[in-house]
């Protein structure tokens, strides 16, 4: 199975209601469950744990666990090498993120199988994992590249799918939304009642 086979499909389809990843990092497993639970009430299908240490795999496993209960998917993030690549697998990481682009995680994925979500920051970045075969993108960090660089990359790359990630929430979503991005990657926006009506709002006109 190719890539595009294996990673295009599933962020199109699991992005095409709801076009939010919900993040929670550094948080114990109650607290990352409890999260997710947030998510998945507001609508989101994807929700990212990422593993930065090795400290950060039991709250991956604990979201694993409830994610299965609840028929959502939840994946790992910051996988950076190929043996963090394995160990959330042997968790059950249904996906996985990287804040940019490394070759052997991006094969690896490919052999196990699993929906990989590359970072790019630059336009040789964005061609190179165009070349790995990756069409949805993780634009990182995205408060600093800002929405003029989505608009910027979109038009020599049309046929790419852009998630930002970093620095987004829900003053700031539509916007980038707006811009061109295919999803956006957000976390206490997720829990914040007073911010969440903007946060739908933000999404909703994707729908």
């Amino acid at each position: 199975m190719t890539t595009a086979d294996i990673s295009t499909g599933f962020f199109a389809r699991h992005l095409a209601t709801t076009p939010v990843i919900g993040i929670f990092r550094g948080q114990d497993p109650a607290t990352t469950v409890e999260l997710c639970r947030h998510a998945w009430d507001f609508g989101v299908d994807l929700v990212e744990i990422p593993v930065q240490s090795d400290s950060a795999l039991p709250s991956l496993e604990a979201a694993v666990d409830a994610a299965r209960r609840h028929g959502k998917q939840v994946g790992a993030g910051t996988v950076t090498t190929v043996r963090r690549l394995r160990a959330v697998q042997e968790i059950g990481a249904a996906f996985t993120v990287a804040p940019g682009l490394h070759p052997d995680v991006v094969e690896a994925s490919v052999d196990a199988g699993l929906p990989h979500l590359p970072g790019v920051a630059t336009a040789t970045e964005i061609a190179a994992a165009l070349a790995m075969g990756h069409t949805w993108l993780k634009a990182f960090p995205a408060q600093q590249l800002g929405t003029d660089w989505i608009t910027a990359h979109l038009a020599p790359f049309p046929d790419i799918r852009i998630v930002a990630t970093g620095g987004v929430d829900a003053h700031n979503a539509a916007d980038f939304l707006s811009a061109g991005c295919a999803a956006i990657a957000v976390g206490s926006a997720l829990t914040d009642r007073d911010t969440l009506p903007l946060l739908r709002k933000a999404v909703s006109p994707v729908h």
